[in-house]
């Protein structure tokens, strides 16, 4: 069945009259503004923040829109991913009817957004070297399932997803596929935003939080159809993200080279961390990674973990995930923060031993 975008929408969405904000009515950045009640003197922070920021972020679409080979109309920009996801159920998912389709182990807040929602949640495991069930996730489908979620490079494993599964749950499935590429920076798969003029019911989420070292802005990605986009624009706050964030982000699109060369030495601090942890003889499996972290399977993980902590050494225990039993989820740091992390592994070796 052809993917028709006004059946999986929500019925009162389309009839919803969005917010006009005063930006909305008069986009000049030159006048006298006296329109939307704002403080005529200015901050006592001595910058600019007196004004409301652009609505729709256009200075960032337009910059942001040859780099990613899409349209401005084909981005939304939201308060992290976490805004995109919220929303898309918000349009798709009637409350207590629908539903949405997981493959654990995956990133959280889908299923708590789903929550929220009061979305229902279909799951399917990936494997145990965590790919796709393609014939599962599909006789998973019903009437009601509006969403499925597939992330790739995937949290917490780290590996990237089997292309041609994807291509074809795409093309098969009848609701939404949202594909998110919060890690595709560190993997040398292309990302899928280079296909979404195949597939209509397609939604690739990215983000800056990551490679572009900007997870305290809080701004998330999202690349869809322009309809699609229109969608998610009609139902978000007026202006969900500040002017502040705005500038430096449009900054920080000046600089993609540099951007470049910090994912290079991510990479290059990955593959160091991986050997030398493969030294050490608790360490049981390090699955494949695409992103900029490891998974590690480890003898007795939550130890282990608890030992780093006495040491102020941070990583995530991952145990208590489906298929990540034993595991340790450890990011990528600079030299000195992952040496400091394989010292103290090397100095609990023994500790371990004589147990």
């Amino acid at each position: 069945m052809a993917f028709q975008l006004d059946k999986l929408l929500r019925p009162h969405i389309s009839k919803i009259k969005p917010y006009s904000s005063a930006r909305d009515e008069y986009s000049g950045k030159v006048g006298v503004f006296l329109d939307a009640n704002e403080n005529p003197y200015g901050s006592l922070t001595g910058e600019d923040f007196n004004r409301y920021p652009d609505p729709y972020q256009q200075d960032i679409k337009d910059k942001l829109a040859p780099i990613k080979g899409v349209k401005p109309e084909q981005i939304f920009l939201g308060n992290g991913s976490d805004e995109a996801i919220d929303l898309l159920m918000r349009a798709f998912c009637i409350p207590g009817k629908d539903n949405i389709i997981l493959l654990p182990p995956t990133y959280g807040m889908y299923e708590v957004s789903a929550s929220i929602n009061d979305i229902a949640i279909k799951r399917v495991n990936l494997t145990e070297d965590f790919q796709l069930r393609v014939k599962d996730i599909l006789e998973m489908e019903d009437e009601h399932s509006k969403i499925l979620f597939i992330c790739s490079p995937n949290n917490p494993s780290g590996n990237k997803m089997d292309r041609e599964a994807m291509r074809e749950i795409i093309s098969k499935f009848n609701g939404l596929v949202v594909v998110d590429e919060a890690y595709i920076d560190f993997s040398d798969e292309p990302s899928f935003i280079t296909e979404l003029y195949k597939y209509p019911n397609l939604l690739v989420m990215q983000t800056f939080s990551k490679a572009w070292g900007l997870a305290n802005l809080r701004i998330g990605m999202a690349f869809a159809s322009k309809e699609i986009v229109q969608i998610l624009n009609l139902i978000k706050p007026p202006y969900n993200i500040s002017g502040l964030t705005q500038k430096k982000v449009l900054a920080s699109l000046d600089k993609v080279e540099e951007i470049e060369k910090l994912v290079k030495n991510i990479l290059i601090e990955r593959t160091y961390l991986e050997e030398e942890l493969n030294r050490l003889h608790f360490v049981l499996h390090i699955f494949p990674s695409h992103a900029n972290f490891l998974l590690v399977r480890m003898n007795e993980a939550r130890k282990v973990y608890e030992y780093l902590i006495h040491d102020m050494i941070i990583v995530r225990d991952r145990s208590k995930v489906v298929l990540c039993e034993d595991c340790l989820r450890i990011s990528v740091g600079t030299r000195e923060e992952n040496e400091l992390l394989i010292q103290a592994l090397e100095n609990y070796e023994p500790i371990l031993k004589n147990q």
